[in-house]
């Protein structure tokens, strides 16, 4: 950062730069965001589905993990043991009927509470703990936790509202049409790390005209473009937001004709990569939702995933996908939802343009904190569009954002 003024530009239609590569900022952020009175998504429950089954994941910085204990509740413990702080557990997945301490041997049950300290009574008469010592005060840091049809939501605010009334009625909707109480089948994962400001992820799914500018793929085949039946809406806060579509045809018209991605002579040489069967209420074939303020929840043709978003400082964050379908799925609908899935992930035939993209929009703005961008088209409204040719998101998320941390 130069020591330019952190000053906001009048209005919804400008975002400073200085918004994505400030450190002060970003570790507001990380306070009044992350640590504050919001549900941070942290995992779906067929990652864990049996007792002793764990997930390592990170909530802003702060490392957690979420497991399932022996009455199958599912519990959010902060992963540093309450003795001298050190990290309990490195792995991202596994199982454990306990948590040791791999210093000192502090061990604790799978609802962080602690069960045994070595030399607690001391030996040969010598050391041991004070008699005042409390095991049930020096447990593990525990999460408050929500599980709404299989995702699962932690919060380190004793603040943050129940979380029907944080999505909102409208979001909570279209959450429910994805995650609507099925058991769900854990498919796979992928985790790339990219050079860019956390909220160019959430921006990028946002921001509903890109796609038909920058993704050859969505363009030509018309997945996912602006001249198809669109339909944008936000919550109250303006921070979460459903973009819906439906799936166009590869043919010239007014709006193709403008974008230069457009190839009429592109085919696939497997024409099964976009069968796509109906398996939703409506006609979308394309539902992007970005849940304030860590995940996308997408469903794109068949292929089902959630992309969770970790912020590491204000250059750089990792995107960690997870694929699902439903344990009501046959293989066919399996093998297509995992044939779709190629469009999708680090290297996907569409989204590998988004982490280049990101990039060299971080780079551009990194030398420029007092300028700059601008999201006025579509007008300078905040309300939800019934079409994509709009930036109508970026300004109610913005909106919000600048309440959130008081800009």
């Amino acid at each position: 950062m130069s020591g330019a003024p952190l000053n906001w530009p009048d209005g919804n239609d400008r975002v400073p730069y200085w918004v994505y590569t400030d450190q002060g900022n970003y570790e507001r952020e990380l306070e009044k965001i992350f640590y504050g009175p919001v549900w941070n998504y942290a995992g779906l429950e067929c990652e864990i589905p049996n007792a002793g089954d764990f997930k390592g994941t990170q909530i802003g910085e702060q490392s957690v993990i979420v497991v399932r204990d022996d009455e199958g509740n599912i519990n959010a413990l902060v992963n540093r043991c309450a003795h001298r702080g050190v990290k309990l557990c490195e792995q991202d997945k596994g199982s454990f009927h306990e948590i040791i301490c791999p210093y000192h041997q502090w061990t604790y049950d799978l609802k962080g509470n602690l069960l045994g300290v070595p030399f607690y009574r001391g030996v040969k008469g010598n050391g041991g703990m004070p008699e005042d010592f409390s095991m049930k005060e020096n447990g593990l840091d525990i999460l408050r936790v929500h599980v709404r049809n299989g995702g699962i939501f932690v919060t380190m605010s004793d603040e943050a509202p129940p979380f029907e009334a944080y999505m909102g009625e409208r979001i909570l909707g279209y959450y429910d049409r994805e995650l609507d109480g099925r058991a769900l089948r854990l498919l796979g994962h992928s985790r790339q790390r990219i050079g860019a400001n956390w909220k160019l992820m959430l921006e990028n799914i946002k921001d509903s005209h890109h796609a038909s500018l920058l993704h050859v793929f969505f363009v030509t085949f018309g997945l996912f473009r602006v001249d198809n039946e669109s339909r944008i809406e936000m919550d109250d806060t303006g921070l979460h937001t459903a973009l819906s579509s439906i799936r166009g045809k590869q043919e010239l018209n007014d709006g193709t004709a403008q974008m230069r991605s457009f190839d009429s002579d592109l085919e696939l040489s497997d024409p099964n990569l976009l069968d796509v069967i109906p398996e939703f209420e409506g006609d979308q074939t394309v539902v992007m939702q970005t849940i304030w303020p860590n995940v996308i929840l997408q469903q794109q043709s068949n292929t089902l995933a959630t992309r969770q978003i970790v912020p590491k400082g204000p250059n750089a964050f990792e995107l960690h996908w997870t694929f699902f379908g439903y344990e009501t799925d046959d293989e066919k609908m399996t093998e297509r939802r995992l044939r779709q899935a190629n469009l999708m992930g680090p290297a996907g035939l569409v989204s590998i343009d988004d982490g280049q993209i990101l990039e060299r929009t971080q780079k551009g703005i990194l030398a420029h904190p007092g300028k700059s961008g601008v999201v006025e088209l579509g007008g300078r409204d905040t309300e939800d569009a019934d079409h994509m040719v709009t930036e109508v998101a970026l300004r109610a998320f913005y909106k919000g954002y600048r309440k959130v941390m008081g800009l």
